[in-house]
């Protein structure tokens, strides 16, 4: 008996069952009136439509062995997609520092209490923020950070209280559409990330010009600021920036041996065409530990074992209230992670390999932060993006993996380097 009489004859025998239990089955409360009804989550895909989705290669006798086939298909393709996800989720902007004697002593997020305000922005969408540092009113140096995947506008982004009194940062955090307290963009592009810093700058009146620093996936909005408003920018600072593969100026001799290419390439097919088994993938709890050496260096697994976990990805969703994995099943948020894995790694509408100078006349200057252990992005790639742009400034931390903002003292060489030029000491 092949599958397509199976699952019709699976059909008859459940409506046969539903006639018979009607009049059994009183008819369930509506969810008004049913106090402990719980949230109606989204139904999987069916298999025929999974199915249908993944590729497969060469043909079987057996059809009932086929089609055991492309379901191992899918589970491994989710797999690996899933397991490229919780890298991405895994940002280092997610993390809060351990309550330790020096965090309160240095915290930025410390200092002063943060507030949250929201604006509105000309196309009717709110966009939430938070104000860290010194008064704006009297600060010298007005900056904006980007957070990245699956991140927020409370990411932990710990500079010296000393160092922000002494140069006056005033600092903005926000959430990009979609994430946290902001309204999603069905129409988002590279180009409207742009867009929104630019309307957040001039609602919240930051002057002429601004720094911007975009951590991880948060460097997509930054070389967009680079292409689209480079006379509003007073200087940029990119942070372990993620390498977009589809950039035309990438060699084939670095990028064709790279799994990470491959594995972009399924991850963008599955969230394109099989959203469904992506979004029951990333709410199931057997994925990679935190302090899985195959995801992070030493120096991050350090890190992680005094933190207390990421917000979006399991196994921290395990710790987590219940509500809040709930959330990640709810489908704004799912479609916010997957509209914003989509354009980070789709087709961009320009080579940030073609970009000129922003500052010609050296009178500011852009800057790239990178880990040669990093196991997310390659250090080789970020080489040759600075090569073939001589402005950037490039600079390598020897032992620094993905999460080195954590690392003591490097979010203040990244402030010093942005702000006063100073090179960071080895």
């Amino acid at each position: 008996m092949n599958v397509r009489r199976k699952l019709s004859h699976l059909l008859l025998q459940r409506r046969s069952s539903k006639i018979h239990s009607r009049e059994e089955t009183p008819p369930p409360l509506p969810p008004s009136l049913n106090k402990n009804a719980l949230p109606i989550a989204p139904l999987p895909p069916s298999r025929s439509r999974v199915d249908s989705q993944i590729p497969h290669v060469g043909r079987f006798q057996n059809p009932p062995r086929r089609f055991l086939d492309r379901e191992s298909s899918a589970g491994v393709l989710g797999l690996l997609l899933g397991i490229f996800l919780v890298r991405m989720g895994m940002d280092s902007s997610t993390i809060q520092d351990p309550p330790t004697e020096a965090s309160e002593s240095t915290e930025l997020v410390e200092y002063p209490p943060v507030t949250c305000s929201r604006i509105k922005l000309r196309d009717g969408r709110v966009l939430a923020y938070t104000e860290r540092g010194v008064p704006k009113n009297r600060s010298n140096y007005k900056i904006i950070i980007v957070h990245g995947f699956g991140s927020s506008k409370e990411m932990s982004f710990p500079v010296s209280r000393e160092l922000i009194e002494k140069l006056g940062i005033y600092i903005v955090l926000y959430d990009r559409a979609g994430y946290g307290d902001s309204d999603m963009n069905s129409n988002r592009t590279v180009k409207s990330e742009a867009l929104d810093i630019q309307e957040l700058a001039e609602r919240l009146q930051l002057g002429s010009k601004f720094y911007v620093i975009g951590v991880s996936m948060g460097s997509y909005p930054t070389w967009s600021c680079l292409k689209y408003i480079p006379d509003r920018l007073a200087g940029v600072a990119l942070v372990v920036p993620t390498v977009n593969y589809r950039w035309p100026s990438l060699p084939e001799s670095l990028t064709k041996p790279d799994y990470r290419k491959r594995l972009i390439r399924w991850s963008l097919r599955i969230a394109s065409h099989a959203p469904g088994l992506l979004q029951w993938w990333v709410t199931q709890k057997w994925h990679p530990s935190d302090g899985d050496p195959t995801l992070f260096n030493q120096r991050d697994i350090e890190v992680l074992k005094t933190t207390p976990g990421f917000p979006m990805f399991t196994p921290v969703t395990i710790n987590l209230p219940a509500h809040d994995v709930e959330n990640l099943r709810r489908r704004k948020v799912f479609e916010t992670l997957r509209s914003d894995f989509k354009v980070g790694f789709g087709k961009w509408e320009f080579d940030p390999m073609d970009l000129s100078d922003p500052f010609p006349k050296g009178r500011s200057s852009v800057h790239i932060w990178q880990g040669c252990e990093d196991k997310v992005v390659p250090f080789q790639l970020q080489r040759f993006v600075s090569g073939k742009l001589p402005w950037i400034k490039y600079h390598e931390i020897p032992d620094g993996g993905h999460l080195l903002v954590h690392y003591n003292g490097v979010c203040d060489a990244i402030v010093k380097a942005l702000l006063i030029g100073e090179e960071p000491v080895s």
